[in-house]
């Protein structure tokens, strides 16, 4: 399993469901969405815009699951597997080190927290994508157009920014691929890195085989066909699967009593070590991205959301698994945790070896997949501005760029737990936390907040939530950066 395999882009990057995405944005409903003639659904009525909901052809509301037409649409069963394997991967690995930043207790009840804040925030993307495929009779919207159809129908004076809305989503959509794509670097290097010295006791710096590992990253990169990554992809499941069976081995084995442990904080860790867990907690829980790719593909979507439905049940079990690895793997290693649970894995046992070297070749092939979400984005813009005769070249020598600066971005942060919580403080608060209540907000404008504007409430104090967890594990993260940038010399 890999983490983030329909990534936080509203484009899937499993092969299938990318191409899936790609012919929706083409066939929306037959048409492509003109967002300039939406001023003419709208009307003034005392000073506030109020939205009327287009109609079908018959005059009943249009039901955008209705008109869906999806070619080998997904079954529930198989659009929870995707999510699972979507939420589980590095981000499960750093649990420990969450834990130890924030105490046994708090811990578990701050990744409940922010778990059900996560998948609240999941539930309120859904619900503005419908209500704004109803309303633009579109059967289906990915994540940057929800951006930007809430901005043109929201208040007046945010309008005019739709377009730069949209733009700044794809740049965080990058933004945080790129930042994925960091910490899977970091993590193969450093698990390599344990391995080598392990076998052969060669000791060299995790830069060392940060530089090793960039030319395979490049050749592994220059693939261009989505085809060619499923078999590939299929590997990486299988070694993740296997090396998370015999982690949970390990971390249920030999549990020392809480009574014998020095600095082990049983309730609660201390102030300036929060953001680090909140950023940690945040990046593993991202998974944003996935939801509308996946339920844009079922057979049944209106089964995906609900009390019961497809998304809860699923991230029930991924919370589940998270506070699971998190709590015991603190009470097994305590204030030795690390970035990744695979470090704490006892040395020289062939079995811990295999572990690493697993997950090391999950994750090391999962990098091309995230790649891809970059890609998709930013190379249609300069594609167009390059000469047909000189676009092949040109595309391979922009996928070797953008390994480069992944390297360049891996060398300064070669911390694999501070690169983690940098990525889910600074990029993944953005799309899972601070976009989704802005959506809601603007969606809403001059349909109504709910008895008493109760969603205005909720949705601002998720939007500030939100902007301090950002601001506060931005800057705590950058400072753990800053100090350990010495020892990694």
């Amino acid at each position: 399993m890999t983490m983030k395999e329909i990534s936080s882009n509203g484009t899937s990057t499993e092969p299938h469901l990318l191409q899936m995405n790609m012919i929706n944005s083409q066939q929306a409903n037959g048409k492509e969405i003109h967002l300039a003639e939406l001023g003419d659904k709208q009307q003034q009525q005392n000073g506030t815009t109020k939205i009327k909901i287009a109609d079908d052809d018959n005059g009943e509301e249009y039901d955008p699951l209705a008109h869906r037409n999806v070619d080998h649409p997904t079954s529930n069963f198989d659009t929870a597997i995707h999510l699972l394997k979507g939420n589980i991967g590095t981000g499960i690995l750093a649990m420990p080190q969450a834990f130890l930043n924030a105490g046994l207790i708090v811990g578990s009840v701050g990744l409940v927290f922010i778990g059900i804040i996560c998948v609240h925030t999941m539930h309120i993307l859904l619900n503005c994508a419908r209500s704004l495929c109803a309303r633009t009779k579109t059967p289906f919207l990915n994540f940057a157009e929800v951006g930007e159809l809430s901005f043109k129908l929201g208040p007046p004076f945010l309008r005019p920014l739709s377009h730069v809305a949209r733009f700044v989503i794809d740049a965080f959509l990058c933004l945080t691929q790129i930042g994925f794509c960091c910490v899977y670097y970091v993590f193969v290097a450093t698990n390599v890195q344990q391995l080598v010295k392990e076998q052969f006791g060669y000791e060299a710096s995790v830069k060392t085989y940060l530089a090793i590992l960039l030319l395979p990253l490049i050749f592994l990169n220059w693939i261009r066909n989505l085809k060619l990554l499923s078999p590939v992809m299929s590997v990486a499941n299988l070694c993740m699967s296997v090396g998370l069976g015999i982690i949970f081995y390990y971390i249920f084995q030999d549990i020392q009593p809480i009574t014998e442990r020095d600095n082990f904080h049983v309730i609660f860790s201390s102030w300036h070590q929060v953001p680090l867990y909140f950023g940690t907690a945040l990046y593993a829980f991202e998974g944003i991205g996935m939801i509308l790719p996946l339920e844009n593909k079922m057979k049944t979507p209106q089964d995906f959301g609900g009390c019961f439905g497809v998304l809860n049940i699923s991230m029930f079990i991924v919370g589940l698994l998270y506070i699971a690895v998190g709590f015991f793997g603190y009470l097994k290693y305590g204030d030795a945790a690390v970035g990744s649970v695979t470090l704490n894995l006892p040395q020289g046992e062939w079995l811990a070896m295999g572990v690493r070297l697993s997950m090391s070749v999950s994750i090391f092939l999962s990098y091309a997949l995230q790649f891809y979400v970059p890609m998709s984005i930013a190379w249609p813009q300069l594609q167009a501005r390059i000469p047909k005769n000189a676009q092949t070249a040109a595309e391979y020598a922009f996928r070797t760029s953008l390994v480069i600066l992944t390297f360049a971005l891996a060398v300064l942060i070669p911390n694999l737990g501070l690169v983690i919580s940098f990525v889910g403080a600074f990029c993944t608060s953005v799309l899972g936390l601070i976009l989704p209540p802005i959506f809601s907000l603007c969606t809403n404008w001059g349909v109504g907040y709910g008895c008493g504007r109760w969603m205005l409430w909720k949705d601002t104090a998720l939007l500030i939530f939100g902007l301090v967890g950002c601001i506060a594990g931005t800057y705590v993260s950058i400072l753990g950066i800053i100090s350990d940038a010495p020892s990694s010399h």
